[in-house]
């Protein structure tokens, strides 16, 4: 069964750190691109970052950058998304996507809708 897996999310207090995994079953990200989404109490999914398949592109939401990296691990097949000077605001659920064709780059646009396999989301949450 092809699938995204997201773990790593948790409770972190503001100005902390945490990383969140993006693991594939069934098949390997090596040819993908992956997005991270997220989607805060009451409001729509929203961008936050992506890397392309070749790991040369990367994308991050101007809220995210300079404290958010997103990185790729071949051998375990997994893409990561080091959070760090965690803030309030930064409290979603997460999700991690793979882009529709083409698959290996970044949609300039980073639309939900260019999006097509989805993890089941992480919950994050930051105290102040």
């Amino acid at each position: 069964q092809v699938q995204l897996v997201e773990s790593g999310g948790g409770l972190v207090q503001a100005g902390g750190s945490l990383r969140l995994s993006c693991a594939a079953s069934g098949f390997t990200l090596d040819y993908y691109a992956i997005g991270w989404f997220r989607q805060a109490p009451g409001k729509e999914r929203d961008r936050v970052s992506c890397i392309s398949a070749s790991n040369s592109s990367t994308y991050y939401t101007d809220s995210v950058k300079g404290r958010f990296t997103i990185s790729r691990d071949k051998a375990k097949n997994t893409v990561y998304l080091q959070m760090n000077s965690a803030k309030p605001t930064d409290t979603a659920v997460y999700y991690c996507a793979i882009p529709l064709y083409p698959a290996t780059y970044c949609p300039s646009s980073m639309a939900l809708t260019k999006f097509g396999t989805w993890g089941q989301g992480i919950q994050v949450t930051v105290s102040s």
